[in-house]
């Protein structure tokens, strides 16, 4: 099944749903290695995102993905929302006049969702950041999306490459961001960035199953 705008919609609620899910735990894991305000910048941020979905949807996944951008650019504190917000809006961009999506057009916006997040962010794999959730994220839903996989099949692929990306983060040490102030003290803990890639990955694949 194609992407459409509401199905787009439908999924960036359920990103939020489950950012305001995982709230505290993000937060948790910011206070070990960051400002601690991870978890709750990025729930205020797609709060505000969901009070603009109600107030007027957009009709396109490119309206609905600009609006998620601008919001998050405006709203989300910290590097989190110049990050989540330039990912989102060069998959905007990526995705053009489309009226819905197939997987291949899904695996082109991740990519460029990452490579955005790489520009903004200078942070490369095993920096310890998001990009370590990224990039195996965009590798594996390229990979399905070549073998004719579905915008579902594209998004789980996605999504399990990223945990696995985010779980490999434990025993780095952070060469980018807050953390990397930490030097040696940052091994041993997941990062918050790459955990809330990870969860909003799933949710994205959850919604295009249902």
């Amino acid at each position: 099944m194609a992407c459409d705008a509401a199905t787009t919609v439908a999924a960036i609620r359920a990103v939020a749903a489950t950012v305001a899910e995982h709230k505290v735990e993000l937060t948790h894991l910011d206070r070990d290695i960051g400002d601690g305000d991870h978890g709750e910048n990025l729930s205020r941020g797609f709060t505000a995102v969901i009070t603009k979905l109600d107030a007027g949807a957009p009709e396109t996944p490119t309206a609905v993905l600009k609006l998620v951008a601008t919001t998050l650019i405006s709203t989300v504190g910290g590097a989190s929302g110049p990050l989540f917000g330039t990912a989102f809006l060069r998959a905007a961009t990526s995705v053009g006049d489309a009226e819905a999506l197939d997987g291949a057009a899904v695996a082109g916006a991740l990519t460029a969702a990452r490579d955005g997040v790489v520009a903004r962010g200078k942070a490369e794999s095993g920096d310890k950041t998001m990009v370590d959730a990224l990039t195996p994220a965009v590798i594996a839903a390229k990979a399905a999306a070549e073998g004719g996989g579905s915008v579902t099949e594209v998004l789980s692929a996605a999504a399990d490459a990223a945990a696995e990306g985010t779980a490999a983060t434990f025993p780095l040490q952070a060469r980018k961001g807050r953390a990397s102030y930490l030097g040696e003290r940052s091994i041993g803990h997941i990062d918050p960035g790459a955990q809330s890639t990870a969860y909003l990955l799933r949710a994205l694949a959850g919604a295009a199953s249902d």
